[in-house]
């Protein structure tokens, strides 16, 4: 062929390129740019994007050069026809880019070909290729796009078994395919982890050689055998943030001291953790040091397992240890020391700020995690187990965060905080250690919040050692012993939080211990719900205390405290036992609905109680005994299915100002050489007597209202000898006051008015003291029903005594148990040899049918039931004591 001949062809085809392009050609160029313009996008994040464009072009070069070739084949005449001749419009669904032979190919590549066969094609290429050939065409771009394929090149490049998502530095999360919102989390996880660097030891199949590393067949990814290599290498370079991906293996006696911000993270199929290794014999495994501010370790098991048989000492020996001015994050590791001394992870200096989260710290030989020297940190959502001592140590101003770790099974105890250290403790689970779940010793100050502490073997919290913290609304059940613990000078603040189920006590506060007990729900516990004893003095309000399966509180030894607006009720026994030389001061509490007392009062315990509701229990609202002297003032005591205040075997007490009303039994009772004064009470409405002394009991009344009670106003019996002195005895519905059974009083300046059996009805033998009384406008119902001829019994029935003559038939054989009044005498036992006993209390057992004579004088004969006059003792127990 001629040179001219040559130029000629030559001239024509470039003219041919610069043809400019028809508009529907242009619409169709622009079309397929857009298609691809999302994945020139994400070219440009690996670094390809230029090298995609670069491959346009080159295709549409050697396109053209094949053009020039054909038409030399076809023959010059065709290619040097006349200029003059009209060229052939080019038909508007050719691509410009392809040329006769290639637009063949490429019509085949790009729609004839089935998506199976192309998607096998795909599957020999790299994430480079791949992404280029999905700048081809809309179609190349869906198939290139597919699942399936990017699946296989993670798992062939960091043997993830589930995508790993990276969308924010320190941020790393395994996601579900299925769950997850993006299109194409495998190649979206590809994308973002690329950039990392590999430690994969004995692979030497997959690198190619390098004199400065290795790097995986095919890739510019670099590869290295040892974490210690690669962490040099990276220190080398001057950018920040690497990420260092370490495959499945165990990597033992690597020494790494980061200090620098830099990503490892383990790669692995399957379990990550359980499959990569991180191993040290001597010193520690992982060291954080100053320059690491946001170094991250993640999805490796990290171990410290020193050599026993060695004779070298080891001085750090920790698995993982973070130092000053250091804030990494450790997130999904498997952590554990099997050193007897020292922490599986130490936290130490000021500065220490790290982030430790879904971390597993199990299993090892001494403490779980210790964080110590003003050191801080939030550690969340980690789970620390069967360690031999504590799950975890806080000390020396220590300030961590810790979040809904769950601490369990420990061989220890659970959170132990001392030596002044402090944190703060949010929805954390704690449950089935050997000692206390948490225990605050030598002036620490945690905050326990949220949390549950359950189970534990000894007890749930134990504050000593003057150690403080605020712990509120907390769940704290099921525990031993008591479930918490207040001892040796600690003042602690236990607030809003629910204490139960616990086989002991629910609060147990001894050993000059105090505290504020406040707003807590307690009961169901198996010992008192809250106990006080030798010297404590904590502040016990606005609790409520409850179902216990013994008592309510519990105050002993010379316990103290202030004790107010608490509801106690439902108690197995007494709602509040104060004894043995205590002198706690109850006030504005709700003391009701017991199996027992009240208030027990017993072997010299003291106190005060005063402004209290106390009412329904099944036996006395309050009683005083042995010794006791407490104060009782401006109490409401009611409702008592036995008496309102019993004080027996030689009580004492100061008891004014109350109001005691509507019990079954007498308002109050003094018997057995008691001595109490009773000043400014109302006495009022009880279903017996007012005030009942007897056997001994001795007293001063003085001011007080009593009024409206079903027996006598004050019945004084056996031996008893009080004084009463300007007392208002009024509207009862037997008589005002009565003395019998070789009892005596000394009556003065009192008012005896409006009863209804009499003001002042005194039994045979019986000489009180009497001087300035004024007894007047009572009703003498007794004398009424003597002259009308009625049987007293019908006044009286068996819930009232009146005083009146007392006889016997000797005929009948009745005894002196068996009274018979005189109308009955008259006339059911006329014509009897009958006998007068003496004038006194009882009421008449011919009308009540008890003798074998029906009365003639009472109609059809009713049962008689004896009246039950004293308080079961509440049964004793101590809480077993474990320091």
């Amino acid at each position: 062929m001629s040179s001219r001949t040559t130029r000629s062809t030559t001239l024509r085809a470039r003219n041919l390129r610069k043809r400019p392009m028809t508009r529907s050609l242009q619409r169709r160029r622009r079309s397929r740019e857009t298609s691809v313009g999302e994945e020139s996008e994400e070219y440009q994040a690996m670094g390809d994007v230029q090298e995609g464009y670069n491959l346009r072009k080159t295709t549409r070069r050697r396109t053209a050069s094949a053009d020039d070739a054909m038409q030399q084949r076809l023959g010059g005449a065709s290619v040097t026809a006349s200029p003059s001749r009209k060229r052939r419009r080019m038909p508007a669904d050719v691509n410009p880019v392809l040329q006769p032979i290639g637009r063949i190919g490429a019509k085949y590549l790009q729609e004839d070909l089935p998506d199976e066969v192309m998607l096998k094609i795909f599957s020999y290429l790299q994430e480079n290729d791949l992404s280029r050939a999905g700048l081809v065409c809309k179609r190349f771009n869906n198939l290139a796009n597919d699942t399936e394929l990017w699946k296989n090149l993670v798992k062939e490049v960091f043997q993830y078994t589930q995508p790993l998502l990276h969308p924010a530095p320190r941020d790393f999360k395994f996601v579900q395919p299925h769950e997850c919102d993006l299109a194409n989390p495998w190649k979206e996880s590809f994308k973002q982890l690329h950039r990392g660097y590999h430690v994969w030891k004995d692979h030497k199949k997959r690198f190619d050689s390098d004199t400065k590393g290795r790097k995986l067949k095919g890739r510019t990814i670099m590869c290295f055998d040892t974490i210690e290599q690669a962490y040099s290498h990276l220190e080398s370079l001057e950018a920040e943030d690497h990420l260092l991906l370490v495959h499945e293996g165990t990597y033992v006696g690597e020494y790494l001291f980061i200090d620098m911000n830099i990503s490892i993270i383990g790669a692995a199929p399957g379990d990550v953790v359980d499959k990569v290794v991180i191993e040290r014999e001597n010193e520690s495994t992982v060291q954080f040091s100053e320059g690491a501010r946001n170094a991250y370790v993640g999805y490796v098991t990290i171990k410290f397992s020193p050599d026993i048989t060695s004779s070298v000492p080891h001085h750090r020996h920790y698995a993982l240890e973070i130092s000053d001015n250091c804030s990494p994050m450790v997130d999904h590791c498997r952590i554990k020391s099997t050193s007897v001394v020292g922490a599986a992870v130490c936290v130490s200096s000021q500065g220490a700020d790290p982030i430790i989260k879904h971390c597993v710290i199990k299993d090892c030989e001494n403490v779980g995690l210790y964080v110590t020297d003003y050191a801080q940190g939030v550690y969340e959502h980690n789970e620390i187990s069967g360690n031999a001592l504590a799950g975890i140590w806080v000390k020396n101003h220590a300030n961590p965060i810790m979040r809904k770790n769950h601490i369990h099974h420990g061989r220890d105890v659970g959170v132990f905080t001392f030596d002044n250290g402090l944190g703060y403790f949010d929805s954390c689970n704690i449950h089935n250690n050997r000692i206390a779940g948490f225990e605050v010793k030598a002036g620490a100050n945690p905050t326990v919040v949220n949390c549950e502490i359950h189970h534990g073997q000894t007890g749930g919290i134990y504050v000593h050692e003057n150690g403080r913290g605020q712990f509120v609304d907390n769940k704290i059940h099921s525990n031993n012993f008591a479930g918490v613990w207040i001892t040796s000078g600690s003042d602690p603040t236990i607030r809003k939080n629910e204490i139960y189920n616990g086989q002991q006590g629910g609060v147990y506060i001894f050993g000059d211990g105090k505290g504020l007990i406040e707003l807590n729900n307690i009961h169901g516990n198996a010992l008192a719900g809250i106990q006080i004893r030798t010297n404590s003095n904590p502040i016990v309000r606005h609790n409520k205390i409850h179902h216990g399966q013994h008592g309510g509180i519990y105050v002993h030894e010379k316990g103290k405290g202030l004790i107010e607006e608490n509801e106690v009720y439902s108690n197995t026994l007494a709602g509040v036992w104060i004894t043995t030389g205590s002198q706690p001061t109850l006030r504005r509490n709700r003391i009701h609905s017991g199996k027992q007392v009240g208030v027990y009062f017993y072997d010299n315990g003291h106190g005060k109680l005063e402004d209290n509701d106390i009412f329904n229990h099944l036996y006395s609202g309050v009683q005083i005994r042995t010794g006791s002297n407490p104060t009782i003032t401006k109490n409401k005591i009611w409702g008592g299915q036995n008496g309102g205040i019993l004080v027996y075997n030689s009580g004492l007490g100061v008891i004014e100002y109350n109001e005691i009303f509507d019990n079954a039994m007498a308002g109050i009772w003094i018997k057995t050489d008691s001595n109490p004064v009773l000043r400014h009470n109302k006495i009022h409405d009880g279903r017996d007597g007012g005030i009942c002394i007897f056997n001994g009991g001795k007293g001063v009344l003085e001011e007080n209202d009593i009024f409206r009670n079903a027996q006598a106003g004050v019945l004084i019996s056996t031996q008893s000898h009080p004084v009463l002195r300007r007392n208002r005895i009024y509207d009862g519905q037997a008589a005002g006051v009565e003395i019998t059974n070789n009892a005596t009083a000394s009556l003065e300046h009192n008012k005896i008015f409006n009863n209804k059996f009499g003001g002042l009805c005194l039994a045979s033998g019986v000489n009180p003291t009497l001087k300035d009384n004024s007894i007047y406008g009572n009703h003498n119902a007794v004398e009424k029903a003597v002259a009308a001829g009625q049987c007293l019994y019908k006044i009286s029935s068996y819930t009232s005594f009146p005083m009146h003559d007392f006889y016997r038939c000797k005929t009948c054989h009745t005894t002196e148990r068996n009274a018979i009044c005189v109308n009955c005498i008259k006339t059911c036992h006329q014509g009897h040899d009958v006998e007068f006993i003496r004038h006194d209390r009882f009421f008449c057992d011919c009308g009540a049918g008890t003798l074998n004579n029906q009365c003639r004088l009472q109609g059809e004969p009713t049962q008689d039931t004896d009246t039950l006059y004293d308080s079961a003792a509440p049964i004793e127990s101590h809480t077993l004591r474990v320091n």
